[in-house]
């Protein structure tokens, strides 16, 4: 588990030592305080930004070291640190984060250990949350199997071990970031946490088992393992990981926050822990990437401790399908044909296109088990959906225009935004490029539109059920980095998607 800074939440005060950070806007005004503080001794502040010729636009710092204080019995600073908001109008809560990881990471790479963050503007108390959020976010790292000796210099820095962040409603802000953030950060590190893992650690086996565990946040969990998926006739999922020493599994998680009678919403996670392509096998070069193939499930299972973690009023299903796609004896071939849980067949052209196979039967599983009025799932499923939109936005392909509506502006309101690409109906144009010759459906439809024709698979399996596919290929995993994140593995869609929970469900 990650070690974080204690945040704390306090009236403004001007403190009288340590590290002090002050927030500027554009035209370089000061705030009430920071204006007294540079009025009583000499103008320090003002003499350091037209020195520095310090601008103020949003994120920028400026690093007084050790000012000179003329009345040291009301302070002794060891740094007086300037953050720039720009025009400071209309800054968002994702705007907002990002100064937090901003600021989280200067503090860090200065060996800052503790530091008072005085906020005077108007902002809302959950907008000043979110500034803690940011911090917290930018904190996270993996490295539990670097020895001391490896570590270089920067990874050796000291700990941050204390942030307060004063605001005009403090005990508003504390009451948000306990209640309503921190859940969601503990939920985005569980997800980082899994992308990150080797593939020797964290196979199905030692997955499945880390899943159920998640029973004492109070999660009903359900694991299906060979035995139960044969029973149920997942032979598509199953097809997966014939070529593995490992076993498959279906994982269902359930929340049930809602009312009794309350249809659940459900989000489908695929779960491949090592992807080699199986017998179309993949390339040598950035192969050791594909452990984070499974971080459509990571996403999910982060979902749910989030749920759990801040008690969600609602009643929501996370479904898993853990498999690992190995070349082997007794792997799938290019030509079989599998019968998946619906009755459908599908002609494996390429056993690359394989967690389309794994969804097939874990989508089939949710609406027939659970009948969800909404079913969403994501997936690194193609690199087609980078070329289309790089490594920004994740791809959103929906039968529904208005849980698509929803997806676009939670993905809007936190950062995490999907762009909606074309989906033609069972039959069109697209659908026909994945018929077969010998079967109901191929796993690949040919190079042109990859994504769109593996989104067109995947809709064959979700008949009337409101439904969207999230390809988060590009977002998930060797991601971008951002002021909130430093991480390989992302945990990108945890926060999309309890946002959008939240906004629709809960109000």
């Amino acid at each position: 588990m990650n070690k974080t800074a204690k945040i704390n939440f306090e009236k403004i005060s001007l403190p009288n030592s340590g590290t002090i950070v002050l927030f500027t806007t554009k035209s370089n005004k000061l705030s009430d305080l920071a204006k007294e503080l540079d009025t009583n001794n000499n103008k320090f502040i003002t003499k350091a930004i037209k020195a520095a010729d310090f601008k103020s636009a949003k994120s920028s710092i400026l690093e007084i070291i050790s000012p000179t204080i003329t009345d040291p019995k009301s302070a002794n600073y060891d740094r007086v640190i300037l953050v720039g908001l720009g025009e400071n109008k209309d800054l968002t809560k994702v705007d907002w984060r990002h100064l937090g990881g901003t600021i989280c990471g200067h503090l860090l790479s200065k060996n800052i250990e503790s530091a008072t963050l005085i906020t005077e503007t108007e902002e809302d108390a959950e907008l000043i949350a979110n500034l803690g959020f940011g911090l917290t976010l930018r904190q996270y790292k993996f490295d539990k199997y670097k020895t001391s000796k490896a570590k270089d210099d920067a990874e050796k820095e000291s700990e941050l071990q204390k942030v307060s962040i004063q605001s005009s409603d403090a005990s508003a802000a504390k009451k948000h970031f306990t209640s309503n953030l921190s859940p969601i950060q503990h939920g985005v590190f569980a997800a980082r946490d899994l992308v990150n893992e080797p593939a020797n650690i964290l196979g199905p086996n030692e997955y499945a088992k880390r899943i159920k565990a998640l029973s004492s946040l109070g999660l009903e969990i359900k694991i299906l393992s060979d035995k139960e998926l044969k029973a149920e006739k997942m032979h598509a999922l199953l097809g997966v990981g014939e070529g593995s020493r490992q076993g498959s599994y279906l994982a269902i998680m359930q929340w049930k926050g809602g009312p009794k009678s309350e249809k659940p919403v459900a989000i489908v996670g695929k779960g491949v822990t090592f992807d080699t392509g199986g017998i179309s096998i993949k390339g040598a070069g950035g192969m050791e990437d594909m452990k984070g193939d499974m971080g459509g499930s990571a996403t999910v299972v982060g979902l749910m401790q989030t749920l759990a973690k801040r008690k969600a009023k609602v009643n929501a299903i996370g479904v898993v399908g853990l498999v690992e796609n190995m070349p082997d004896g007794q792997a799938t071939r290019p030509g079989d044909i599998l019968t998946s849980k619906s009755g459908q067949t599908i002609e494996v052209i390429n056993t690359d296109a394989e967690g389309r196979l794994v969804l097939a039967d874990a989508l089939w599983y949710t609406q027939e088990k659970f009948s969800p009025k909404y079913m969403i799932n994501l997936a690194t499923l193609t690199g087609a959906i980078m070329v289309a939109l790089g490594k920004e936005y994740a791809g959103l392909f929906s039968n529904d225009d208005e849980l698509a509506d929803m997806l676009v502006a939670s993905g809007k309101d936190t950062g995490e935004q999907v762009w909606r690409m074309p989906l033609g109906e069972i039959g069109s144009s697209y659908d026909k490029l994945i018929n077969s010759t010998f079967a109901d459906m191929k796993n690949t439809g040919g190079r042109w539109g990859g994504a769109i024709t593996a989104a067109q698979f995947l809709q064959r399996y979700v008949n009337e059920t409101p439904w969207a596919h999230i390809d988060i290929a590009g977002v998930a995993m060797a991601s971008n980095k951002s002021p909130i994140s430093q991480s390989w593995g992302s945990g990108y869609g945890v926060d999309l998607l309890n946002n959008w929970i939240s906004e629709n469900f809960e109000k």
